[in-house]
């Protein structure tokens, strides 16, 4: 009868059976058996938090940024011509030019001012963002046709020069305690009455027809539409609108649109889109997602680093195993390769809990924001965790994406697999005689 060949010549190539039957062998050891279990659960624990807290954050920011967005674009233009120059009979033969370029969905004359919001229900006044719109294209804004609390929008651009009813936000409607159907004052910082005492500003009472709630605190507070008529009335435009309001298929592409309506326009036009007016905001969301996923990156890097402690007190406790195996004939990858088995199993099941974890907390985040919300007011009756104020909006959005979901699972189980290294290698260089020497 031949000889049986040593361990590391019985057809036992890398990451075969024999080698993930011992690393998972190691994993089960209990304390007694000189396995290292609970520093294995708390780094099984760690990892799957700090990728849950990634994804749920991440989730978190992307809805929040889409749907600033969508108000934001839903609400407004997408590329702006200012008309401020031209004569009033030009403005229209410009408008139906440049609502012919190639991916313009639709071009509108629009005026926007500001003015102060007055009550006389009492209470300071208000700042208010009036925006000047054609009634028909107004009633074809989802954003508040669809978000209408009180009142509607029967009577809006009815009567002369427009009619005297506005659209109001509902944060501003209850900063006034006032709803639809009550009269809002408005004083114009742009014209003025010449009065015995001097220039006051041209105030008028107007008529809450309607009142929307978009979800955004900021548009909620500040936003009045008025009837473009009755817009340039209020702000003396005397038939001549602030801009032309472009709205195009892609809003976060709109360079080569401009470059085609400049072009279009056939006279000196001055554009900028929504990205340039809102460039602090816009520029503020991308810093702080990029700067977040690389804290977060940061958190599941430390989180995978308890791998290491557990990894080396299991080589410590395992020495005699160790220096059995070599003494069999396991070659040094094999005993290397064991442990780096046992670390990327703690870190890839750790990565996959997280994964799952935090995606259904992304998917499920309204009835458990309601749920902690109702926890908190046990706590703190009459206060928000949430409150809109602070957060501009009402609900905390979430947007799975799914690429990001690989990255970050990607990452976790690569940093697991290379934390694994500097302790698997000190077990391949163990030296089976000084290990077995005092057992």
């Amino acid at each position: 009868m031949s000889e049986r060949p040593p361990l590391s010549l019985r057809g036992s190539g890398p990451f075969s059976a024999i080698e993930r039957t011992i690393a998972w062998r190691y994993l089960r050891a209990k304390k007694a058996e000189g396995g290292v279990s609970l520093i294995t659960t708390i780094s099984f624990l760690g990892i799957m938090l700090a990728v849950a807290v990634m994804i749920i954050v991440m989730s978190v920011m992307n809805g929040y940024r889409d749907k600033i967005f969508e108000i934001m674009l839903g609400t407004q233009g997408h590329i702006f011509v200012q008309t401020t120059d031209f004569e009033p009979e030009d403005i229209e033969p410009l408008r139906q030019r440049l609502s012919r370029v190639e991916h313009v969905q639709s071009a509108r004359a629009m005026v926007v001012g500001q003015a102060a919001a007055l009550s006389n229900r009492g209470g300071d006044a208000s700042l208010a963002v009036v925006f000047g719109i054609k009634p028909s294209v107004l009633r074809k804004f989802p954003l508040i046709t669809d978000k209408l609390v009180s009142g509607s929008m029967e009577a809006f651009g009815v009567g002369r020069n427009g009619g005297n009813t506005i659209v109001i936000g509902a944060k501003m409607a209850q900063k006034f305690g006032i709803e639809a159907g009550d009269d809002l004052k408005l004083l114009s910082f742009s014209s003025s009455n010449a009065t015995p005492f001097g220039s006051m500003p041209r105030g008028k009472l107007y008529r809450v027809g309607a009142i929307f709630e978009m979800g955004l605190a900021e548009y909620d507070s500040t936003f009045i539409y008025m009837p473009l008529a009755q817009a340039e009335v209020f702000f003396s435009r005397n038939k001549r609108p602030d801009y032309i309001e472009i709205r195009v298929d892609d809003p976060f592409n709109t360079l080569p649109v401009r470059l085609a309506l400049a072009e279009a326009a056939g006279v000196p036009i001055y554009i900028d889109d929504w990205k340039d007016r809102n460039q602090t905001y816009v520029t503020a969301l991308k810093v702080e997602r990029t700067l977040m996923r690389m804290i977060l990156l940061l958190i599941v890097a430390i989180a995978v680093m308890n791998i290491i402690s557990g990894l080396v007190m299991l080589v410590k406790n395992k020495s005699r195993d160790i220096a059995i195996l070599r003494t069999m004939g396991a070659s040094r990858g094999t005993a290397m390769r064991v442990f780096i088995m046992a670390g990327a199993a703690v870190g890839g099941f750790g990565t996959l809990a997280g994964l799952i974890l935090g995606i259904l907390f992304a998917v499920y985040i309204d009835p458990i924001q309601d749920v902690i919300q109702w926890v908190f007011a046990l706590f703190n009756p009459g206060e928000r965790l949430f409150d809109a104020e602070v957060y501009e909006l009402a609900r905390l959005p979430a947007k799975v994406e799914w690429r990001e979901v690989m990255v970050i699972a990607g990452f976790g189980f690569a940093m697991s697999i290379l934390v694994t290294l500097p302790p698997s290698w000190r077990a391949s260089r163990l030296d089976p005689v000084e290990a077995l020497r005092y057992e």
